[in-house]
């Protein structure tokens, strides 16, 4: 199929089951936060299944042709992964800036990172018991950990980074062996921090794709539309990626209205173009997602594009949200349409 939809990874959580004014009023949580949630603990995991259902059914409404879990049991895309290692203290937590340049609690590194047990198969089968259609999960970078992190135990950063990148291979094999079409590897930390990931992030991100033969993707984005407002018109890091193993690569374009002649350097992968700008909750038409797109189709062939939004919904009202899933999906078979004729 041309023009296939999918989630960057997440969707909004209901306001039953998490305060959405105060996990917006704060910076993501890099360590546990279950002070955001309204269910009580005995009753909380049967609340995130019943909110997860309804993220999966939202999609399928939709007409969304690979589905995620919306990261429903997650406070953020990483932290429930970052904690559930074994060398650090969540209990004592460290401190780093986030890439707004603020401080944020950290999970601090202690000894050596290793994966303790597998962290979302649970979650991908779940997911799998309630959708015929593709499924994907999403797991954070290496990179991306190591920078969310307090540096305690190990003699460089890269170091760390490339235990986190054994901990997310074996995550990632699990996911396959599970049953998942896509894992997609977060890394929005190569886009804010650049010099670094062209150091020992790029490493780290093939290290972490090491032997891995399903469809993996890489998401790169400029943060949170709700918290990050300002955005560059171009990447500081992405055609490094050419030289990953990554199938796929997400990108944002909407919000940024990026200049699209960069994905020229990244011949031969698939590309996730952002055209859903989540920074505004007016919808928006068939007509503008498709014109979004087809500004990489210049540059991408359209058999290598995949559509979706700029980044995870989680912060915007679920009713926009949706509305924003309805047009893209129109937008994609305008596209499609088009494209058939030809």
């Amino acid at each position: 199929m041309l023009f296939p939809t999918t989630l960057v990874g997440s969707y909004p959580q209901p306001e039953w089951l998490i305060d959405r004014a105060r996990l917006a009023g704060r910076f993501p949580p890099r360590v546990r936060a279950q002070e955001l949630w309204r269910v009580p603990e005995p009753l909380l995991a049967k609340a995130q299944d019943d909110a997860t259902r309804l993220a999966i059914l939202d999609q399928e409404r939709a007409g969304l042709d690979i589905i995620t879990d919306g990261e429903i049991r997650r406070e953020s895309y990483s932290n429930r992964f970052a904690t559930a290692l074994e060398g650090v203290d969540i209990e004592r937590p460290g401190t780093a800036l986030d890439r707004s340049g603020h401080p944020n609690p950290v999970p601090r590194i202690v000894g050596r990172i290793r994966r303790r047990h597998p962290v979302e198969v649970d979650d991908l089968r779940f997911l799998k018991e309630h959708t015929a259609r593709k499924t994907k999960m999403t797991v954070p970078g290496p990179f991306t950990l190591s920078q969310q992190a307090q540096n305690d135990y190990y003699p460089s950063p890269a170091e760390a980074a490339m235990d986190y990148a054994a901990a997310v291979n074996e995550e990632i094999r699990d996911l396959f062996a599970a049953g998942a079409d896509i894992v997609q590897v977060d890394e929005p930390y190569m886009q804010a921090r650049p010099d670094k990931a062209r150091e020992y992030g790029l490493a780290a991100l093939n290290k972490a794709l090491d032997g891995i033969g399903g469809e993996t993707a890489v998401h790169i984005c400029f943060g949170y539309a709700a918290i990050i407002h300002e955005r560059p018109s171009g990447y500081s890091f992405l055609p490094e990626l050419a030289a990953s193993p990554v199938r796929e690569v997400s990108i944002e374009t909407a919000q940024s209205n990026l200049d699209c002649a960069v994905l020229e350097k990244l011949a031969g992968k698939k590309i996730l173009v952002g055209c859903i700008d989540l920074s505004e909750r007016s919808v928006e038409t068939p007509e503008q997602v498709a014109a979004r797109v087809r500004r990489a189709l210049r540059y991408v062939r359209p058999e290598d594009v995949i559509v979706a939004p700029d980044c995870g919904m989680k912060y915007l009202p679920r009713d926009v949200a949706f509305a924003k899933m309805c047009a893209m999906v129109a937008g994609a078979r305008l596209l499609r349409s088009e494209y058939e004729r030809r």
